[in-house]
């Protein structure tokens, strides 16, 4: 086993053995989804996003592509494809870091310290230099409206495949409505 897929399989492993939930793309530890929460006493604090990772075959010595698949307002992420700008992934990427070094370094300190003077999403930039409350209170509503729920639309999804198997059925056949045991002795 070569060096860079022994490193894949030890980071993956570390995230996975973490407090993080890791879904691995179709068992492949090189793609895969871990669900990120916003950082504390930040306007992203009550926030989880599914953060979508890819590790390039080169990896640690190559950057992971590193995305956000529900979205967020904030200066360095794009609002539509998700993608982040951060300096330490994008371009001073060592392989001394790590994954976990990602999750719970990087994207929390991205989040805490955003920079307006380098942005992806001009709008949150903007805001953020000129009506800061008004910056925060947009992060809470994208917040409350995207990233409060993640699961809601996957668990629909299962409902649907599912079928018959999640319906409720009504056994009562004369159409009366009683409990299903007489309570007249109690």
């Amino acid at each position: 086993m070569s060096s860079p897929k022994r490193r894949i399989e030890t980071d993956v492993m570390k995230l996975m053995m973490s407090d993080y939930e890791v879904t691995l793309v179709n068992d492949n530890m090189q793609e895969f989804y871990v669900i990120f929460k916003g950082p504390t006493e930040t306007p992203f604090a009550d926030g989880r996003w599914k953060v979508h990772v890819e590790l390039p075959d080169q990896y640690p010595y190559k950057s992971p592509s590193i995305g956000f698949v529900n979205r967020i307002f904030h200066p360095n992420i794009d609002e539509q494809s998700g993608s982040v700008c951060l300096d330490v992934i994008n371009q001073t990427w060592s392989p001394m870091f790590d994954m976990i070094n990602i999750f719970e370094v990087f994207l929390p300190q991205l989040l805490r310290y955003p920079n307006p003077t380098d942005p992806l999403n001009g709008e949150a930039a903007a805001l953020l230099m000129r009506e800061p409350r008004s910056y925060d209170v947009r992060v809470k509503e994208y917040v409350k409206q995207y990233a409060t729920n993640i699961h809601e639309q996957s668990d629909e999804e299962d409902k649907e495949s599912d079928g018959e198997l999640s319906e409720v059925e009504d056994y009562n056949t004369d159409g009366e409505d009683e409990p299903a045991g007489a309570m007249d002795d109690v």
